[in-house]
């Protein structure tokens, strides 16, 4: 009788380890989810920022035509990217365009002097700052995700379930990187 009680609690034990394992990876699952989302909707402002910066800028900067061109699709590319990865590749290029944007417009004094091109660069580097800190609030929630699904015992309840790890939000190129430098 004593044996069956002793049996009967190490399997209680164990089923409550499985079910708190299995509740603690939903739980950082969704955490991710979320920091993702947040991602997104800094990268929703941003692309909606961007047609507007873009249209106070046209009037000025005649000789960049192809720039403006460039950063246009790379924002389309961005928008319809679907995947983590895709959307770090993306998003990537398009911050290294909207450097080369930054860049040129040191060349042309009176937009710099432009109160509505001044208050959509505003809005655009607050965005650029809340984006940064969504980038590392997601990759901070995957990592939390990916050790707890490769960590012993843990790992065996992912495993058994198919959580699969989270993905990084990187930037892939090194030359997308790199600061954009002014020379005059």
């Amino acid at each position: 009788m004593i044996a069956l009680w002793i049996v009967l609690g190490i399997v209680a034990i164990l089923i409550l380890f499985i079910v708190g394992a299995y509740n603690s990876l939903v739980r950082l699952r969704n955490q991710v989810k979320n920091a993702f989302a947040q991602i997104d909707v800094q990268l929703k402002r941003r692309h909606d920022l961007i047609p507007n910066l873009i249209e106070t800028v046209k009037g000025y900067m005649v000789h960049e035509r192809e720039t403006l061109t460039k950063i246009t699709e790379a924002r389309s590319n961005a928008m319809n990217a679907n995947t983590v990865s895709e959307k770090a590749q993306t998003e990537g290029v398009l911050s290294g365009l909207m450097g080369k944007l930054q860049v040129a417009v040191e060349a042309y004094p009176d937009l710099k002097a432009n109160t509505n091109f001044l208050a959509l660069q505003e809005e655009l580097t607050s965005t650029e700052n809340k984006l940064s800190f969504a980038r590392q609030s997601y990759n901070d929630q995957v990592l939390n995700y990916n050790n707890k699904t490769q960590v012993f015992p843990s790992n065996v309840i992912a495993g058994m379930f198919g959580f699969k790890q989270g993905d990084f939000f990187e930037i892939a190129d090194v030359a997308e990187k790199e600061v954009p430098k002014v020379k005059f």
